[in-house]
């Protein structure tokens, strides 16, 4: 794969014309922020300084939400970004926009030969049509797990981290019992909560297989395992096993892990870099999000985000484009990316290099084999190979201000997820209306 990639990007570059001195550029907008923004911009500068052809002029949008939005914009203006990289929230949007350039088709018609099969099931899946064709192409994923303090488990008896919700109660009340006043940091997340449970349990999120199979699809996490656990989150907090930690209460979550004050925290394994950079005075790991007893594990999903070709670029700014995500492609630079972030590899090959490398076997790696593991658990199935609902965006929304205010007193966390659904129906509605009579390709 590797010799195809190389061989490929370089009959690309010959065809810009060696003859002119200025390189074609084009806009790559992206929605990573911080330390993870700072590591895509590098991957930018490293293209453009391994040959002298093409330039990616790479603009930071300040969050993934405002990527899309400042898109949409500059669409309108006829000033839109070549590239454009969005969460897996836009997925389904920005399929039946109809607005992008799929990425196996543009890398077939400028001749780059990519190894498709090799990307991860559980990746190719989410930014693939129902032939199998990539529509985008994926770049930083990863699923969640949780973070644990060692020395605090050891401390309470805890020989083991918990891969069961029953083993992490009894964990919660042990960290207790220790002396730890806090042993979950917790934040409200769509995304662990609800979407990666949800697969974790082969339970639906939506009807239509999570909206695969049309966009009259409504939402069912109302009705399923997913309420017990809320209600069980909401009954830790008034227990005190957990404390809320959002940006209203004044720290996140990860802060409070870090700092020693809670046990646990949940997040993507792309914070595993980070965690490590903040140098955590006590040993810590990470583990697998938890099931309940009774349940099979599945395989969780990819989350993050992947790379969106637009539609109305010249050919030449697509030549440029195509050349950057073969670069992208290569082991080498899946190696960089996964190095100096917590985001896995996207595919068999660059994992492969890696653990052939030694790579997982000591810190600061170590621990992140484990997103891989959860992501690969099980082939994926009707209800594990993603989410494809319209307005996924305002569905998340709508959750997160329904839990928060089942958190603060103010309802019943089963009213909260109730009115959670109905106004994400309502989203749903309107998305089907407004694409009536098409479908997901």
């Amino acid at each position: 794969m590797k010799t195809k990639l190389a061989t490929a990007a370089l009959a690309v570059l010959a065809t810009a014309g060696a003859a002119s001195a200025e390189k074609t550029k084009f806009e790559y907008w992206y929605g990573l922020t911080g330390d993870l923004g700072n590591v895509v911009l590098e991957t930018c500068n490293r293209f453009n300084a391994s040959q002298d052809q093409y330039e990616a002029v790479c603009v930071g949008q300040d969050g993934y939400d405002k990527a899309v939005q400042n898109t949409i914009a500059a669409f309108r203006a006829g000033k839109h970004p070549t590239l454009l990289q969005s969460f897996d929230a836009g997925t389904a949007d920005l399929m039946l926009s109809g607005q992008f350039y799929p990425v196996h088709q543009m890398m077939k018609d400028f001749n780059i030969e990519i190894d498709w099969a090799n990307y991860f099931p559980g990746i190719a899946n989410y930014y693939s049509s129902s032939k199998g064709d990539f529509v985008s192409m994926p770049f930083n994923s990863s699923t969640p797990v949780y973070y644990y303090n060692k020395e605090q488990f050891e401390k309470a008896g805890i020989t083991e981290a918990p891969l069961t919700w029953e083993g992490m109660e009894a964990a919660f009340k042990a960290l207790k019992a220790s002396g730890q006043a806090c042993s979950l940091a917790y934040a409200p997340s769509t995304w662990v909560d609800l979407e990666q449970f949800s697969m974790a349990h082969n339970v639906p999120v939506a009807s239509k297989n999570n909206g695969y199979d049309g966009l009259d699809s409504e939402l069912v996490f109302n009705t399923t395992k997913h309420v017990e656990h809320m209600e069980n989150i909401q009954r830790w907090i008034n227990e005190g096993y957990a404390l809320v930690r959002t940006p209203v209460s004044g720290k996140s979550a990860r802060d409070s892990f870090v700092e020693g004050e809670c046990s646990v925290f949940f997040s993507s394994i792309a914070d595993h870099n980070t965690v490590g950079k903040l140098k955590p005075t006590f040993a810590w790991d990470v583990q697998m999000i938890p099931v309940y007893e009774g349940t099979e594990r599945h395989n969780t999903v990819v989350g993050g985000a992947s790379l969106w070709v637009l539609a109305g670029k010249s050919d030449d700014e697509y030549k440029a484009a195509a050349a950057y995500l073969a670069f992208l492609a290569t082991p080498e630079s899946e190696e960089f990316w996964s190095t100096n972030t917590g985001y896995i590899p996207v595919t068999k090959a660059g994992f492969n290099a890696l653990v052939e490398k030694g790579f997982y076997n000591n810190a600061p790696y170590k621990g992140r084999e484990v997103a891989l593991k959860s992501l690969t658990y099980t082939e994926p199935g009707p209800l594990t190979r993603g989410i494809r609902l319209g307005s996924f965006i305002q569905i998340r929304a709508e959750w997160q201000a329904e839990v928060e205010a089942a958190l603060a007193g103010q309802k019943t966390m089963k009213e909260a997820l109730d009115t959670a659904v109905a106004r994400g129906n309502d989203h749903l509605k309107r998305f089907a209306q407004t694409y009536k009579g098409k479908s997901f390709p």
